[in-house]
């Protein structure tokens, strides 16, 4: 991934040089390239005869090709950084990206043969793009389920698009991951809006568009590799300087957070069964090592009043006894209006081993009655047979009015609270007859592996205390 992701990127950078320098024609303006001759696409990487193809006189190979790419773009790219007007431009992140990644495909042969298939891919049209972002997409999903870093950072494309048709951000919301991954969720929300959104208008002014491109999509992510592809799957995907920072989300101190820092939508999926250091936790009001549950207290405070957001947790929050657990759901309900609650079989994140719901919920009103949809499916999900957009159809469609069905019903929060007192919200479906089923080997053995590595995660973060 990370070795050929560059090479991939900068054949997107020379299509779409082309794309402004024959608008600019268009228009009779002169376009400046972003890139200087030497280290453009078509005199580096692939200098063609007049016939069309690759003129071996000219192309680099071998050592020749891995010295130029090392000692000479690299380092020229990465000057970008420095130079660039703003941080909101291309030219800074191509600066970014570069000071991130370095060549890993040692062998110049190699490379010279990577070089002559990208440069069969197409970026010119809006289909050959979409097509191209879909390719990439499913290499980061190919990561994970080959067990590989990727994954980590992978939510499932039907389980992005249904969260956010159902959040429904809209042209002029600041949208915001503050565990951005592969930016999956901020990739989904501006093809929702590029499509023209609830309203589904096809065709955007100017000024819907620069708001799009520059003001709209905002995320943190902490990991290297998760950081980059994030920025890279955002501009395949159309959004030319995505304002993705690298950062520790959660050593942000949340009594640090002023309005003007706030946001009217959070997509996320922040990650399972990490564990945070003390002095991360000392950034926030209910100290807890549980880096979902930290993640959590900062999506609420980082909300706009009136905001609305949709995150995906392990389903083990709705009923964890814990001191800390408990105060963030009387928080949660306290402070929003946790109108809906998603949830999903075993098996929705490849390879995960656990349970997951999603929450979607309103800041600025406290929660009196909740929705909750038990997702049940007649197969198993896995790597062969995952979760589809078909799946989640009929919660899509029972949502709109929070309607009763064999697999959805409603609670009133007050009823529910005095008789539990620690804010368990783990309710069973009152409308399902139950059913032992028994759980396949295959699943057991995963969620035994998860919790394997889960207990040798801790075991580490003790030692590290020791």
């Amino acid at each position: 991934m990370e070795q050929t992701s560059w090479i991939l990127f900068l054949k997107y950078l020379d299509d779409l040089e082309r794309d402004r320098a024959t608008a600019a024609e268009l228009t009779g303006k002169t376009y400046t390239p972003i890139l200087e001759k030497k280290f453009q696409w078509t005199v580096w990487a692939m200098p063609k005869g007049k016939d069309g193809k690759l003129d071996h006189h000219k192309a680099m190979t071998g050592d020749d090709l891995t010295d130029f790419v090392n000692n000479k773009l690299f380092p020229y790219l990465k000057k970008f950084k420095q130079s660039a007007e703003s941080a909101d431009t291309i030219e800074y992140k191509i600066g970014e990206i570069f000071s991130e990644l370095k060549n890993r495909i040692q062998s110049g042969y190699n490379l010279r043969e990577v070089i002559n298939r990208i440069d069969e891919l197409r970026f010119r049209t809006h289909a050959e793009k979409h097509e191209m972002s879909h390719l990439y997409e499913d290499k980061i999903k190919n990561m994970g389920n080959a067990g590989r870093n990727g994954g980590e950072y992978y939510t499932p494309r039907p389980l992005i698009t249904t969260i956010v048709k159902v959040v429904a951000p809209k042209i002029g919301d600041k949208i915001y991951d503050g565990a951005v991954g592969s930016a999956g969720f901020l990739c989904e929300a501006f093809d929702y809006l590029r499509k023209g959104g609830l309203n589904g208008r096809t065709s955007l002014s100017t000024k819907d568009w620069e708001i799009l491109q520059k003001r709209t999509f905002y995320g943190k992510e902490k990991k290297s590799l998760a950081y980059i592809i994030g920025i890279m799957n955002m501009i395949l995907h159309g959004v030319e300087a995505p304002n993705i920072i690298h950062t520790n989300t959660l050593a942000e101190n949340l009594a640090d957070i002023q309005e003007k820092d706030r946001y009217d939508v959070v997509l996320a999926n922040p990650p399972f069964g990490g564990k945070e250091r003390a002095e991360v936790q000392q950034n926030f009001p209910i100290k807890t090592g549980e880096t979902a549950s930290l993640f959590l207290q900062h999506f609420i405070k980082i909300l706009k009043a009136g905001g609305k957001a949709g995150v995906v947790i392990k389903n083990t929050f709705l009923s964890n006894t814990d001191n800390a657990t408990v105060a963030i759901r009387k928080t949660l309900l306290e402070n929003c209006n946790l109108h809906t609650v998603l949830d999903l079989p075993g098996g929705t994140f490849t390879g995960a081993g656990v349970k997951t719901v999603v929450l979607f919920f309103e800041k600025g009103k406290p929660t009196k009655k909740i929705w909750f949809y038990q997702l049940n499916l007649d197969r198993n999900l896995g790597k062969t047979n995952p979760l589809n957009e078909n799946d989640l159809a009929e919660f899509i469609k029972l949502q709109k009015t929070k309607a009763d069905s064999p697999n959805s019903w409603s609670i009133d929060v007050q009823t529910h609270c005095n008789a539990y007192s620690n804010y368990d919200l783990s309710v069973k479906n009152p409308n399902k007859k139950e059913e032992v089923t028994l759980r396949q080997p295959q699943v057991i053995l995963e969620e035994m592996k998860a919790l394997d590595e889960e207990s040798a995660e801790i075991l580490e973060a003790i030692k590290s205390l020791i």
